[in-house]
């Protein structure tokens, strides 16, 4: 009977004794290349799945900062609200009825005067370094 791969030695009675040893060899040689395959394929799965966890915690970390723009966004715009709500709230009670504004400014304008008069007064008479 013809065998399909002739080459092939194995260890069985039949086989001479020096056969055997290249037959050992052979055997290790491709112990050693499949184990070194399957070490490259570990590596590339570890690396695939690096990478793939590199990814997700840079997406994670692009939604974090996005959320955080846009809660300081909303925080940002809430204070421009309020400030422009301030300044309006403050126009209307300058604006006013018209009556109670012209005392109000008119008593202001006063008020001015006087304190403008008092700090002349309290201006000291001589200035330091003149003769």
């Amino acid at each position: 009977a013809k065998y399909l791969f002739p080459d092939v030695m194995g260890s069985s009675a039949g086989a001479g004794s020096g056969e055997f040893h290249v037959y050992r060899h052979l055997r290790r040689r491709e112990y050693q290349r499949q184990d070194f395959l399957d070490k490259i394929a570990d590596k590339l799965d570890e690396d695939d799945h690096y990478l793939e966890k590199v990814e997700q915690n840079k997406k994670a970390a692009d939604e974090r900062t996005a959320k955080r723009r846009k809660k300081r966004e909303k925080l940002k715009q809430k204070k421009e609200m309020a400030k422009k709500a301030k300044l309006e709230s403050k126009n209307k009670k300058e604006d006013g009825d018209g009556d109670d504004t012209e005392k109000s400014t008119d008593s202001s304008e006063e008020d001015k005067g006087e304190r403008e008069a008092d700090d002349d007064a309290e201006a000291p008479s001589f200035i330091m370094g003149r003769k």
